[in-house]
């Protein structure tokens, strides 16, 4: 189809992208930990190391390596290797490899002005999501030193500890990518890790993110960038917003109001030279359970943004949530191949570039359902859980050059446009209670995982 050329084309550069930087000594050079590592022929080679790590498996250690050298061998037999080799191969690798490729390759691929027209806007802007989530990390020393440990308890008494880590990512919410991921301890805020996302934010670009970022200091440090935002706010923030809720009128108010630097932060702002007076726009929003919400944003043209875009356009930060859902769900981000300090820090950026190769590679699939659909009440879309499977599945033969790319590319093709999802955008599932029992019985008998 005609209309699958482009995301083919935009597919099989970026499998050429990631094949090149695995067999170039220059890219080893750069991401190992000591001049003399990788420079011995073994079997776990730099080129093998990554794309075992990216294959994050749910298996053993020792079934998992085994495995993955028979694929990777076509059934040659290769000598037995244990854990802890795959341990002590892993201490010479940096994380900062998959943080490369993901830039490099995936990064440079999406945004690059070859593909440029297959990047979906909103209004001419990237719609960036950023928020974080907390991840149970390996019981070990290293790992409880490194990311602070938490202490359970019960009316008993404290009970395990175990070590805690938390992650954000700034997300593409319509291309489906993450632009770049940072893991630390999770005493750290969510707040200064946005911060530091900042730097990775183009201008124009638009930041959604939730309450608890809603601050005089995130939102003049947004536009400090040239960048715009659309942040919900909390009851308790601005006295323009308190007034608001507390009117509690119908959707549809939009003001103008101007927000002042607290008193606290005015030292900061004239350091960093940022206005100690900021021109925001208020926007209410009426959800379905019928409460109403507050956004602040600084789109403030009312012609070319019409107040009632704005219910719509907050809504798609959800798709942060979903993302999430995949990393720590479907791909099971907490179930580490690693107990030490590299092992978590490498399948993290190694799961968040894998998602991302997937986004890409899926294109072509997903434009062929689409033209196939198009007609219908409920187009059909890429069943996630599907692609992840067979990218993992098919990941040697899509990084390595055994196959030429276009042949694995077609094979993908066919295989994601099986089982394919009904795209439902009025369905609304009711948000119930957590529970532990609920919970338990998700985590043992409902969760579904890619090997």
């Amino acid at each position: 189809m005609r209309t699958n050329i482009p995301h083919n084309h935009r597919a099989l550069t970026l499998i050429e992208r990631l094949r090149q930087p695995l067999i170039d000594p220059g890219f080893w050079s750069r991401h190992r930990r000591r001049p003399g590592d990788f420079t011995r022929q073994c079997v776990l080679s730099f080129p093998v190391l990554m794309l075992l790590v990216l294959q994050k498996s749910l298996k053993s250690l020792q079934a998992h390596v085994h495995e993955f050298l028979w694929q990777l061998g076509e059934g040659t037999t290769f000598p037995k290797l244990s854990g802890g080799a795959l341990t002590h191969a892993r201490a010479k690798l940096r994380a900062s490899a998959f943080v490369e490729l993901n830039e490099s390759a995936v990064l440079a691929t999406v945004y690059g002005t070859e593909h440029a027209s297959l990047v979906q806007r909103w209004r001419g802007h990237r719609l960036l999501g950023v928020d974080s989530s907390l991840l149970r990390l390996p019981s070990s020393r290293a790992v409880g030193e490194t990311f602070g440990w938490v202490q359970c308890a019960n009316h008993h008494g404290p009970l395990e500890r175990y070590p805690q880590g938390r992650v954000s990512v700034l997300y593409d919410l319509l291309n489906q990518v993450g632009l770049e991921g940072r893991l630390i301890g999770s005493i750290v805020a969510e707040t200064e890790l946005a911060h530091q996302h900042l730097a990775a934010v183009q201008p124009s670009d638009v930041v959604l993110n939730d309450r608890g970022y809603t601050g005089y200091k995130w939102l003049v440090a947004v536009r400090a960038v040239s960048a715009h935002f659309v942040s919900r706010c909390s009851r308790g923030s601005f006295t323009a917003v308190q007034q608001l809720f507390a009117r509690d009128q119908a959707a549809g108010v939009s003001v103008e109001v101007r927000l002042v630097a607290p008193k606290e932060l005015r030292a900061e702002c004239r350091l960093r030279d940022w206005p100690l007076e900021l021109t925001v726009r208020l926007v209410t929003v009426r959800l379905k359970s019928g409460e109403l919400e507050v956004l602040a944003t600084s789109l403030l043209d009312e012609a070319a943004y019409p107040t009632e875009v704005f219910g719509r356009l907050y809504w798609q930060r959800w798709g942060q949530e979903t993302y999430y859902g995949r990393l720590k769900g479907r791909l099971d981000l907490e179930h580490c191949s690693g107990r030490t300090v590299e092992a978590v820090e490498q399948d993290f950026q190694a799961t968040v570039l894998l998602s991302n190769v997937e986004s890409v590679v899926l294109g072509p699939a997903q434009a062929q359902l689409a033209v196939r659909t198009a007609g219908r009440q409920q187009p059909a879309q890429v069943n996630r859980a599907v692609s992840l499977h067979a990218l993992k599945y098919r990941l040697i033969e899509l990084l390595t050059c055994r196959l030429p790319a276009e042949t694995v590319l077609d094979e993908l093709t066919q295989w994601f446009q099986a089982n394919p999802v009904s795209v439902r955008p009025t369905r609304t599932v009711p948000r119930r209670e957590p529970s532990p029992s609920r919970s338990y019985h998700f985590q043992r008998r409902v969760r579904k995982l890619v090997f």
